[in-house]
């Protein structure tokens, strides 16, 4: 007997081996297992095999609707949102290895071959005006390990939102030896900026943002609705506490072996998944402003350093934003040129505060402000501490240790960090590398298997047949919070919210489409 729904597969027996299959269940089933086909008792029904039937424990019938809804959703979602993902992929990868690609690709403005003790950072400056003598300095990163270049940025008015002017000067030799325009206040420079952008828009400007926050909405939705799936499918084999989970079964079939490597895969790069759709929807515009609002009002934000000196009113220097690498830090006031003098006073009182990690001093604008040391976020370094100095005196008249934050904004620090691939350096970036590969190959072969489920008596370009339908044949008792719970996510995360309505909209379609065919027929 051969399969009605025109199956690729190894066999041509009544089975239960394809999900969403049509073909209801014998009394005696075909298992296919490594070994072959043997005949076994039928397994516990599932909706993909058999509807929920009148006689069926309640509990049973909700599991098994539950497992059909999440199969409807996976498929429509890795049919239709799985591009997007796939492109945020292979961008992601890039993105990953960026700050190793600058540092190799811009090694002669970050790094020089002089030894010896640095300069006082107000030569430094000096040196760093003579290349722009008609803009002010506005902050200054002096080079952390020997050989680093110092950094003296300034704001250029011609530059474009969140970009400044850069002049690296070797700190042995207050010797200029380049400039270039950095973006945000992490300083990427022109390449890492390129590929930052192309991750985060496909520079297309605000439109090409669409694309990543679906991309980062649906991530964890798409992946945590295939882990159930896996995990139904492995209990039914009765191998959940064996290595199925985590391992490859089942290498008879080729549509068998794909599913398998498919999911697999998943669990394997799940946890770093959900990770990255978390810190990817905070940088989004419409779910991202969302998670801001929501943490303001739980007193979740970053907190700030006062720039305010004694005795005058002043502003509150944000202590590095979460987001720096993807714009913003850049003050808007311009100071005035005696004020980077005092520069080494603030750096020697920061170092002796306990400010050991690379450091970037803002230079104050405006009297009765003061300077600001705040740590930045470079590979291995975990903790963002700032104090803020006033130059005149060397008093420090606020501090601000990372041990202060709030636990929720140093969790969102460090998954930023991770994402960005300076968590751990060029280990984290290798690490994000292979999450993306894998990503990428789970892609492909959801695709595949839904290449090979097409009808090939019909026509040889004919699409995967979907699973079957669900929502009309689940519980009330089911369908309820379900359905709270997603006008909750949608309306919290649009890219979420929007594309499920258009999936429900296909769906009755499709329902209303099968019966006009059925009683024309």
């Amino acid at each position: 007997m051969a399969c009605p729904d025109q199956r690729r597969c190894d066999v041509s027996f009544p089975c239960a081996a394809c999900p969403g299959c049509s073909l209801e269940p014998e009394r005696l089933l075909v298992t296919i297992t490594d070994s072959g086909v043997d005949t076994a008792p039928p397994p516990s029904p599932t909706p993909e095999t058999e509807p929920p039937s009148p006689g069926r424990s309640p509990k049973r019938s909700v599991g098994n609707a539950f497992q059909a809804l999440m199969l409807r959703l996976h498929f429509y979602a890795g049919v239709f949102v799985a591009p997007f993902i796939l492109i945020a992929a292979v961008t992601g990868a890039l993105y990953a290895i960026s700050p190793t690609l600058e540092n190799i690709t811009s090694s002669g403005l970050l790094h020089t071959d002089s030894t010896g003790p640095a300069k006082p950072l107000r030569e430094q400056v000096a040196a760093a005006q003579t290349v722009e003598p008609n803009l002010a300095p506005v902050a200054v990163a002096p080079g952390q390990n020997a050989g680093d270049t110092t950094r003296v940025i300034f704001s250029d008015p011609s530059l474009g939102e969140s970009e400044r002017r850069a002049v690296f000067v070797d700190s042995v030799t207050a010797q200029p030896v380049g400039d270039s325009v950095v973006y945000g206040s992490s300083g990427a420079l022109p390449m890492r900026t390129w590929i930052d952008k192309l991750h985060k828009d496909l520079h297309l400007g605000a439109f090409g943002r669409y694309y990543s926050e679906i991309a980062a909405s649906w991530l964890w939705l798409v992946a945590l609705a295939g882990l159930v799936l896996w995990y139904r499918r492995v209990r039914a084999r009765r191998e959940k506490r064996s290595p199925g989970w985590l391992v490859r079964p089942d290498r008879s079939r080729p549509r068998a072996r794909t599913l398998n490597w498919h999911a697999v895969v998943g669990v394997w790069i799940l946890p770093v998944l959900l990770l990255l759709s978390a810190t990817g929807m905070t940088w989004s515009k419409y779910a991202g402003e969302n998670v801001t609002q929501l943490r303001k009002t739980m007193s979740w934000t970053t907190p700030a350093v006062s720039a305010t000196l004694p005795g005058s009113t002043g502003p509150a220097m944000p202590a590095g934003g979460e987001h720096d690498h993807h714009g913003g830090g850049a003050p808007a006031a311009v100071p005035s040129a005696d004020k980077a003098a005092l520069v080494d006073t603030v750096f020697g009182v920061a170092r002796a505060n306990g400010l050991t990690g690379p450091l970037e001093i803002s230079i104050p604008a405006e009297d009765g402000t003061a300077f600001v040391a705040q740590e930045l976020r470079r590979p291995g370094q975990y903790t963002r501490d700032a104090i803020a100095v006033d130059g005149a005196t060397g008093n420090v008249t606020d501090k601000l240790p990372y041990a202060d934050w709030p636990l929720v904004a140093q969790l969102t620090n460090w998954g930023i960090q991770f994402h960005m691939g300076l968590m751990f350096g060029p280990a984290n970036q290798l690490l994000l590398l292979a999450i993306m590969a894998g990503l990428v190959t789970v892609i492909v072969r959801g695709y595949l298997m839904w290449w090979r489920r097409r009808p090939t008596r019909e026509s040889k370009l004919a699409a995967g047949k979907p699973p079957r339908r669900a929502l009309a044949r689940t519980p009330l008792i089911l369908l309820a919070p379900l359905a709270a719970a997603a006008l909750v996510i949608g309306w919290f995360a649009p890219m979420i919210g929007l594309p499920l309505l258009a999936f429900l909209v296909i769906d009755v379609l499709v329902g209303v489409g099968a019966r006009l065919r059925a009683t024309t027929a």
